[in-house]
């Protein structure tokens, strides 16, 4: 089982970070050039695909990553007492903002004060935290210090 839930796991953090990484590094340049009409049409498109698929990829991501947190609640319990429970904590910290941030963004979305720069800033935030977390989860495995 824990297998199966650390290929999902990073099946998923690899679909969430690379459709972060096409928005924030890719989209946002190559949308310039184009017409209002069309970059407004294809930002809506893509968000709105994009919004449909992540909905599935973030469960799964969440979904096993507390399962994965699950099997390790013994180094959780003391995150301390080791350099593994230490980061495991901090990437679990990490994760949490990231849904800290979704919630700052369906609050300014509910109250119509998302603008682009806002929009632009939080994924940014979000790859970042990933980019971290993605850091930290092989750091967990190979860094081995004194708490």
């Amino acid at each position: 089982m824990y297998g199966l839930l650390l290929v999902t796991h990073l099946l998923a953090a690899i679909a969430f970070i690379g459709t972060l990484f096409f928005e924030v590094f890719i989209w946002h340049t190559a949308r310039r050039p184009l017409a209002v009409e069309a970059r407004d049409a294809a930002d809506q498109a893509i968000g709105k695909r994009s919004r449909q698929v992540l909905h599935g990829v973030v469960l799964l991501l969440y979904g096993a990553g507390i399962g994965l947190a699950w099997q390790h609640r013994g180094a959780l319990s003391q995150p301390l007492h080791s350099s593994f429970g230490l980061l495991l904590s901090l990437k679990i910290l990490l994760a949490l903002s990231i849904i800290g941030h979704y919630l700052w963004l369906a609050y300014w979305l509910r109250k119509g004060r998302l603008s682009p720069g806002r929009a632009s800033w939080i994924r940014r935030s979000i790859l970042g935290h990933m980019l971290l977390i993605v850091l930290l989860a092989k750091g967990m495995f190979y860094w081995q210090f004194q708490v």
